[in-house]
Order: structure tokens, then C-alpha cells, then sequence
């Protein structure tokens, strides 16, 4: 066996970002290197002086590379105790290995192809990387593990400092490593989960256990309310258009209620093409509209309830530009204001006012494939809500038909009453939101606090239509829309009522159409 030194740095990488720069200050300090296949290529390639594993343990790889490090002289080099398991060390001829740096193999990524071959997938399990990341962590009172990249600066400045200096260091890695191995094992859990099924019959987007791991971002002030403790959690790669990946521009923190309000707003916003505004108070949309220019679609959702506008949250689907930021600072106070990308010169305008947060989330991103939503003792998960209705989708059950505009509107106020709390009422006219009725325990009530939201906001509701997420079960939320003159209903059907309902809209000249989907939102 080739000369070994007093101690070892293992390095095994996926990811071979600067692993030359961390072998140069390991050498330097006086550790040997030892390592693996493409790996121990790369740091040859770099000139460094490297002992393979197999020419380490006396025993060469096996099974196409399978097993290769899961070997005594490996871990008995990593979980040997210092000063307690010495003397079986130099009995064996076990060297010890102070430093583990390894990445594993890049099973998120293979299975992330939509064709990945089965076998490729169970061919990225890596079964070494794991034992001896896990073995590391453990004995981390003795030896540093490192599995992220970003880690390797800090690994290097602790060269210089004794064993009991870096004892924090090696805690705090060993404690993200175990993070590590553990999202790594519930990858393949869920992957593998998902083709046997939830009952072990056909493939499913549910596995039989749900393993999801989030990192922390923050703590934040407090909750809901001052006395309920909260933090803000991420996905380990937040996809960018999300609030979790959002950079805050400027302003305080965000709050809990800012956190579940801003998701509110940026996910209404990007359900429309063209420009957009949405301004969302507790959670509800509060005005939306959709123009040529985000500053007039911002002053229309503004015109349609400025008394909820003020301290709401206010999300673009467009970059915020100078005359939108002026538009906002001059006529209200807002609590947070959201877009893709803020224009410098609209960075200048809000700099005037500091406690406004002011959040880019990036470029627009697929919706998540799932929802979560926890209940005392357990978790309920569904789908996104992504359906979208098109002119195509809408059947016409009146005498009348609705004109070009009015379906413009009714698709309109259609995708706004999907973000609404149930039960939802959602009048709307020329692109713009006029009155909006949320979370009330009777339809018909909501029907009327819409109208009353516009009467006060000095909205004329004459030739406005209606979207209500779920059917009517009696025909009097359509002759109050009647009263204050609404002209079309957009409604998915499916009540026993339904011809009470439509024979409602007939008498009063209205045109409605249904859509046999529901948008509830609780």
C-alpha cells in the first residue's frame, strides 16, 4: 500500500465547483487526499498528489463502481473516536479521515427528465455517499463533513484554527448534512412511492408517505397575531416567480399576514396575459383589472374599494415602472408591492418611502404541482388549482347571448372569483372589478355586499356581469344582481335548481352561461 499520512481529507463530488481550491488549502495544511474515480481525476488533472480508495483499503472496485468506499479501512477512518478507538486503528492499519466532502449522486436531476428510464433512476441511488456523509455527521466531534459547496470557504478559513475552535463548525455541518441525507432519502421515497401508487396499484402523483423537506429562510416577528410564534420556510430550490425565491428590494420584513396576502396576490396576477394589477386585502382580491398599461390597470383595481386598497398588497405581472410607483405612493398607503422586476427609476421612487417592502420575484414559473394545507394531526394535499376556462368551455343556457364584451368580462371575473373566498361574488365590467363579495356564509349575501362595495366606491354596476365560484342553490342572488343591474352570470351549474335559477335570469333579459367547473376556495 502506498505511503498513507497521519490524516486524510476524503473528497467525493457530483458537483466539482471549486473542490480544487479546498484540496489546495487541505494539502497546505498538511492532509492527505484521498478519493475516487472522476474525482480523483480532476485533482491529478490540478496536480495534486492523490491516493485512490482502492489502492487505501487493498480492495478495487466491484460491481461497475457500486462498491467502492463502503469499506472498514473507510469507515472505520471516519467513525473511529479519538483517543478511544486509536489503539484498533493502528491495529488495523486505519488511518484517520478528519474531513468528508462529498456530494451525491444527482438523483433530483435524473428523475427530474420527463424520460428517465427506470433503471437510470435506480442506477442514481447512491448508497456510499450517504454512509459515509452519515458516519461523518456522526462523529462530528471529530470530523468536518461538508456536502454544500457554498460551505467550502468556511471549511478552508477553519484550517488555520485548532480542533476546539472549529467544534461549532463541525456541528452546525453535521446538523445540514443529516439535513441533507434526509431530503435525499425522501426524494427517492417519494419518486418510488409515486409508481407503486397510494394503495400499491397504479402510478400516482401521491406517494404512499409524503416526504417534503423545507429549509428555513427566517423567523419572523410573530404570526397571525403577537402572541403565535412563526418562521418563514422554503423548498430546497423554490422555483423563481414564487414569494419563497422573491428578493425584498426594500422595506421592513415581511409579516406572516404580508407573507399569505402577497402569495394571494402574485398568484391571482398571474392568471391574465395582458398587464395586470391585483390588490388583495386579508387574503381576498379587493380590486383587479387588466388594461394596456399597469398603471391604468392599477388605478381601476385602486377605483374598486379604495377603503380595503388602503394597506393592502398589490401585485404586476409586468416590470413596475416610475409612473406606477408614483401612481401608488401619491393616492394610498401599501404595506407591500410585488412584480416580476423593479425599474430603476421606480427604485427611486419608493426609496422616499422606506417602510413599504417591495418584493421581485423573477420571471413567472409553472404553478406547484401540489397544495398543502395542515389540519390538527396530519396533512391535507391536493392539486394546484390551475383550470382555466375559455370562451370554448362556456355553454349558454338563456334566451340571450352574451355580446364579445360581456364574455371578455365574465372570463374575466370568472378567473378573479377562483382567488375570492368562498362563497364568492365577483361583478366586473371593461377588464375592471367593480364590486367583490368574499367569505360569507350565504351566496345571496355576497351578491349584495359586492353591490354595496360598488355603490360606495360610486361604481355603476348597470351592464356589469357576475361570476360566482359555485352554483346558485336559489334563484335570489341572481335577481339581487338583477336589481343593481347586472347583465350576465357566469356559474358552473349543477344545482337541482338550476332551471329555477336560469328562468330567473330569462325574466330579467340577463344572459348566463355555465361552466360545469367550481372554484372553491377555503
Amino acid at each position: 500500500m502506498p505511503n498513507v499520512k497521519k490524516r486524510f481529507a476524503l473528497l467525493s463530488v457530483s458537483d466539482k465547483n471549486c473542490i480544487a481550491v479546498v484540496a489546495k488549502a487541505l494539502t497546505d495544511a498538511g492532509v492527505g487526499l484521498l478519493s475516487t474515480g472522476g474525482t480523483a481525476s480532476l485533482l491529478r488533472d490540478h496536480g495534486f498528489e492523490v491516493l485512490e480508495v482502492a489502492d487505501y483499503t487493498g480492495a478495487s472496485e466491484m460491481m461497475a463502481g457500486r462498491v467502492k468506499t463502503l469499506h472498514p479501512m473507510v469507515h472505520g477512518g471516519i467513525l473511529g473516536r479519538r483517543g478511544i478507538d486509536d489503539d484498533v486503528m493502528q491495529e488495523r492499519g486505519i488511518t484517520h479521515i478528519d474531513y468528508v466532502i462529498v456530494n451525491l449522486y444527482p438523483f433530483e436531476r435524473t428523475v427530474a427528465k420527463p424520460s428517465v428510464e427506470f433503471d437510470d433512476a435506480i442506477e442514481n441511488i447512491d448508497i456510499g455517499g450517504p454512509a459515509m456523509v452519515r458516519a461523518a455527521a456522526k462523529n462530528h466531534a471529530h470530523v468536518t463533513v461538508v456536502t454544500d459547496p457554498s460551505d467550502y470557504d468556511r471549511v478552508v478559513a477553519s484550517l488555520a484554527y485548532g480542533s476546539e475552535a472549529n467544534q461549532q463548525l463541525r456541528f452546525e455541518l453535521a446538523v445540514k448534512a443529516f439535513e441533507h441525507t434526509a431530503r435525499y432519502d425522501g426524494m427517492i421515497a417519494s419518486y418510488l412511492g409515486r409508481l407503486s401508487g397510494p394503495a400499491g396499484g397504479d402510478a400516482s402523483v401521491f406517494s404512499n408517505t409524503l416526504n417534503a423537506q423545507y429549509e428555513l429562510v427566517h423567523e419572523l416577528r410573530y404570526g397571525e397575531n403577537p402572541h403565535q410564534r412563526a418562521a418563514l420556510y422554503k423548498q430546497a430550490k423554490p422555483p423563481p416567480g414564487s414569494i419563497a425565491a422573491a428578493n425584498l428590494v426594500q422595506g421592513k420584513p415581511m409579516s406572516f399576514n404580508n407573507v399569505v396576502d402577497a402569495d394571494s396576490a402574485l398568484a391571482c396576477v398571474k392568471q391574465f396575459e395582458r398587464p395586470a394589477c391585483v390588490i388583495v386585502k386579508h387574503a381576498n382580491p379587493c380590486g383587479v383589472s387588466v388594461s394596456a398599461e399597469i398603471v391604468d390597470a392599477y388605478q381601476a383595481a385602486y377605483a374598486t374599494d379604495p377603503t380595503s386598497a388602503f394597506g393592502g398588497i398589490i401585485a404586476f405581472n409586468r416590470s413596475l415602472d416610475k409612473k406606477t410607483s408614483e401612481a401608488i405612493t401619491a393616492q394610498q398607503f401599501v404595506e407591500v408591492i410585488i412584480a416580476p422586476s423593479i425599474d430603476e427609476d421606480a427604485k427611486s421612487v419608493l426609496a422616499g418611502f422606506p417602510n413599504v417592502r417591495v418584493l421581485e420575484t423573477g420571471p413567472e414559473s409553472a404553478p406547484l404541482p401540489m397544495q398543502l394545507k395542515a389540519v390538527s394531526g396530519g396533512l391535507l394535499v391536493q392539486d394546484e388549482d390551475t383550470k382555466i376556462i375559455t370562451v370554448d368551455d362556456l355553454t349558454i343556457v338563456t334566451k340571450r347571448e352574451p355580446s364579445p364584451q360581456e364574455i371578455a368580462d365574465l372570463l374575466f371575473t370568472w378567473r378573479v372569483a377562483k382567488f375570492v373566498k368562498s362563497n364568492a361574488i365577483v361583478y366586473g365590467k371593461d377588464l375592471s372589478t367593480v364590486g367583490v363579495g368574499a367569505g360569507q356564509m350565504s351566496r345571496v349575501y355576497s351578491a349584495r355586499i359586492a353591490a354595496i362595495k360598488a355603490h360606495d366606491a360610486g361604481l355603476d354596476v348597470k351592464g356589469a356581469v357576475m361570476a360566482s365560484d359555485a352554483f346558485f342553490p336559489f334563484r335570489d342572488g341572481i335577481d339581487n344582481a338583477a336589481e343593481v343591474g347586472v347583465s350576465a352570470v357566469i356559474q358552473p351549474g349543477g344545482s337541482k335548481n338550476d332551471q329555477q335559477v336560469i328562468d330567473a335570469a330569462n325574466e330579467h333579459g340577463m344572459a348566463m352561461v355555465l361552466t360545469g367547473v367550481r372554484h372553491f376556495r377555503h
